[in-house]
């Protein structure tokens, strides 16, 4: 049972970043309040999720459990342009986005979910901060987290110094239902973490929960992701839908243009094992470029920023979502037992920042390792998508 009230938190991102904070700080006692820059149902701009230790407590405290939202895997498999696969066991469990999404944000009432909020302004006033949204509403609370991703509205108010860089590779995904596989190309990757490498581009596969949280065999989905070395100069043709909109951080599925899918599926079939080749030409296929977010300082006055508002890690390292939820566990421990009109625990606060930026900086440079041995980033001496 949460604790007395003790503070009240307005928490600007409503994805499942912004939903842990929600969880651990209401765990304390505090008053929670979400803001949601989107209009509607928020759209998954991930498919599958590596469970790791970080969201199976937090599960676990919301009498959940790991395998409740998870599909498991017992194998994985590295397939080859020619030859038979090579497997060796490897247990796992996969969840997805909104597998996650879902349990998170069942257990919150929706008065204090608040969507279509977009952050226009945030002030400090005394001891205290407030929030405006574009819809003209004006939020006040004793603290504020920023949990609103790579694209953070709150880090360009708090510290309009950071800027994301293109990593120089971009990933390539889809989310299928594994009704919609034929049986051979299924049986081969059911249960298995299946995985293709090259110079300068990756593939890794596995199944996920259905949309609805479905584990049981049929009901599932075929997730996979393709990491591809491509042309900084190439990615406004990229990320040009066919309704002619330009995105900056995720083409979402049916927007890739006739001219694309045609050179993707050429370059699928040219690189690609074949089994990868047809399920990529199944898929209705998206897109994010891979961005790097240095990490900087994650507390402000009566503000912190966490997850990739604060620095992100590249997906080869499975943690980008485990490092929100640690983000939101640790400052939700910094923050224990204060109550205005005390003075914020700026010493717990800093010990907070220290401590996650050291693990933030430990598993950015991982990430930047594991995509080195790859060689993604590198776009020497490789065919990539428009050269």
């Amino acid at each position: 049972m949460p604790q007395r009230n003790t503070f009240t938190a307005l928490i600007i991102g409503g994805s499942v970043g912004g939903l842990a904070a929600a969880h651990e700080l209401r765990s304390i006692g505090a008053e929670i309040a979400v803001y949601e820059r989107s209009p509607g149902e928020i759209q998954p701009r991930g498919a599958g999720i590596v469970m790791q230790p970080e969201v199976e407590a937090l599960l676990t405290r919301l009498g959940a459990t790991a395998r409740s939202v998870s599909v498991e895997l017992h194998e994985r498999q590295q397939l080859h342009l020619h030859g038979k696969p090579r497997r060796y066991v490897a247990p796992q469990l996969m969840t997805s986005w909104d597998a996650l999404y879902r349990t998170l944000r069942e257990p919150l009432a929706d008065a204090c979910y608040h969507l279509d909020s977009p952050l226009e302004t945030v002030r400090v006033e005394g001891h205290d901060v407030a929030a405006t949204f574009a819809n003209g509403h004006t939020a006040h609370g004793n603290f504020l987290i920023g949990a609103d991703g790579i694209g953070s509205t709150t880090r360009a108010l708090l510290d309009p110094s950071t800027a994301t860089t293109y990593s120089g590779y971009v990933a390539w995904r889809g989310l299928e239902p594994e009704s919609a596989l034929p049986d051979d190309l299924l049986d081969l990757l059911s249960d298995r973490f299946t995985f293709f490498g090259a110079s300068g581009m990756q593939l890794l596969c596995y199944l996920v929960p259905g949309p609805n949280g479905e584990r049981e065999e049929g009901a599932r989905r075929v997730n996979w992701v393709w990491y591809v070395n491509t042309a900084e100069e190439n990615l406004p043709r990229l990320l040009t839908g066919r309704s002619g909109r330009r995105y900056a951080h995720f083409l979402p599925p049916g927007e890739l243009t006739p001219e694309i899918t045609t050179e993707l599926l050429a370059l699928a079939a040219d690189s690609l094992p074949p089994q990868f080749t047809a399920l990529v030409r199944l898929a209705h296929v998206f897109m994010q470029p891979v961005l790097d977010l240095s990490p900087s300082r994650m507390v402000a006055d009566h503000a912190v920023l966490m997850g990739d508002a604060a620095g992100t890690v590249r997906p080869h390292t499975a943690s980008g979502t485990s490092k929100a939820f640690g983000d939101a566990a640790s400052l939700a421990s910094a923050l224990s037992a204060w109550a205005p009109p005390e003075r914020l625990p700026t010493h717990r606060l800093e010990e907070w920042e220290t401590q996650r930026l050291a693990h933030l900086v430990t598993l950015t440079a991982m990430g930047m390792r594991l995509a080195s041995n790859s060689s993604l980033g590198n776009t020497i001496g490789h065919k990539f998508l428009g050269a």
